[in-house]
């Protein structure tokens, strides 16, 4: 109950079209309709309607704000008004980026205008930056010079206001963000947020000048200004990894973990993704079996494609192409069956905690041991001991660029190629040992 209710105000985990696996995959877990209104349109459409009311409500409490202000010359709450029409601004760069966004490609922006979305959360970040600057020099500035606050009880009830005005907002931006998967949307919420707090610091001021704390108001508009400048560093973050084509790593794996429900692909040879705007496209290069036929292919990259689609609710377009180990070696990129001229042959693993194959490969930096995971246990480990006449040789696999379905050694197999050894997994209190033999192929003995 307690989680739905933090969910609800936005202090819950932002999960909403991120990857992950916590659902059902049962029959009928993955439906979804194919509407004839693009999604697009409906989640831009979305996006300004939250932007609308947000304005509106944050226009209305800055407006009763100036009110108390003018009859109490409060500089606190002065600033805090400051703050509530910055935040109200806001939507200002926020409703002309989702209006750009509802526009169709065209040939020289072949992906749509979905990055403007991207140059707003910039804006708003350095807004959120100029409410900060101009806080800490409001508070430093009462604490070198004092000043008398008439009609406490009126400051007060402002502050109030200006918290549940701000925290309403908030709530709803952060709501709607996710739904959209909006960063520039849920870092203006967290913005707004903020200033509620920044408001109740206000409240905190009047009844410290009526306790015969004159200094209490500037000092509480300090620790708020450090708070606002962690938002400012939290959300610059969040929308420069975005404007950079970076991704949540989850993404990534519910990707290969999409691909481990569609009988056929043997292999993902390799996954690129990246939002525009709160869309995400995703391109992902898949291998066959060799005796598949061109219908077979078709029917394997379109089941592909709407699993996909049933995992990424925010998925706007998936590429699949197909690629044989030996293309992705042409194309530069890192093969994932790209045997030496002498590499044995892979050893298939199949066990309660993980199914992929081990195997020798040539990469940039040599020969590596690898180990490639269609399926595995949460928190896997890997571990290959060969057995030498010298002494055991052991390497261990790591995560590559933090890929949890692909491990590899840091160090090369020693020369020769042809051992017996045993592949040690391990997940939290589980421990499997699986011997394997590696041959060398006819020709190649040392």
């Amino acid at each position: 109950m307690m989680d739905k209710v933090r969910d609800w105000f936005g202090f819950g985990p932002m999960t909403h079209g991120m990857g992950g696996h916590g659902h059902d995959h049962g029959e009928g877990g993955h439906g979804h309709t194919h509407g004839v209104i693009d999604p697009t349109i409906a989640t831009t459409t979305r996006g300004i309607w939250a932007i609308k009311w947000s304005f509106v409500v944050l226009a209305i409490t800055a407006a009763l704000q100036l009110v108390v202000v003018f009859l109490s010359g409060s500089v606190a709450l002065l600033a805090d008004t400051i703050h509530n029409v910055g935040d109200a601004v806001t939507a200002i760069p926020l409703w002309v980026a989702f209006m750009l966004a509802r526009r169709q490609p065209s040939k020289t922006f072949t992906y749509g205008l979905g990055r403007v979305e991207d140059l707003a959360g910039i804006l708003i970040v350095l807004i959120i930056l100029f409410s900060a600057i101009v806080a800490g020099y409001e508070a430093i500035d009462r604490l070198i010079n004092p000043q008398p606050i008439a009609f406490l009880g009126w400051v007060a009830i402002a502050g109030i206001i200006g918290f549940l005005g701000n925290e309403a907002v908030a709530v709803f931006r952060i709501r709607v963000g996710r739904e959209i998967n909006s960063a520039a949307l849920i870092a203006d919420g967290y913005h707004a947020r903020t200033d509620g707090f920044t408001s109740l610091a206000v409240v905190l001021g009047a009844i410290g000048v009526w306790l015969g704390f004159p200094l209490a108001d500037p000092v509480i508009g300090l620790l708020i200004t450090v708070a606002i400048f962690a938002i400012v560093w939290q959300s610059s973050k969040a929308v420069l990894t975005r404007m950079l084509d970076g991704v949540e790593p989850g993404i990534v794996d519910e990707i290969h973990h999409a691909a481990e429900h569609v009988p056929g692909v043997e292999r993902v040879q390799s996954v690129q993704a990246r939002w525009i705007g709160h869309r995400l496209h995703a391109d992902v290069a898949i291998s066959v079996a060799d005796a598949a036929t061109a219908k077979d292919v078709l029917g394997v990259t379109e089941a592909l494609k709407e699993e996909l689609f049933a995992h990424l609710p925010a998925l706007a377009e998936a590429n699949v192409r197909l690629e044989s180990p030996a293309g992705s070696a042409e194309k530069g990129t890192e093969p994932s069956h790209a045997h030496g001229h002498h590499a044995p042959e892979p050893f298939k693993v199949d066990c309660d905690l993980a199914a992929g194959t081990l195997e020798i490969v040539d990469t940039p930096a040599g020969e590596r041991m690898r180990l490639t995971i269609d399926r595995h246990a949460d928190d896997l480990t890997a571990t290959v001991i060969i057995d030498r006449p010298e002494g055991p040789e052991t390497l261990h696999l790591d995560p590559v660029a933090d890929n949890h379905h692909r491990l590899e050694s840091t160090l090369a197999p020693a020369e020769p190629h042809e051992f017996e050894a045993r592949l040690v997994l391990k997940a939290k209190d589980r421990e499997q040992v699986l011997p394997f033999k590696m041959v060398e192929p006819e020709g190649h003995h040392h």
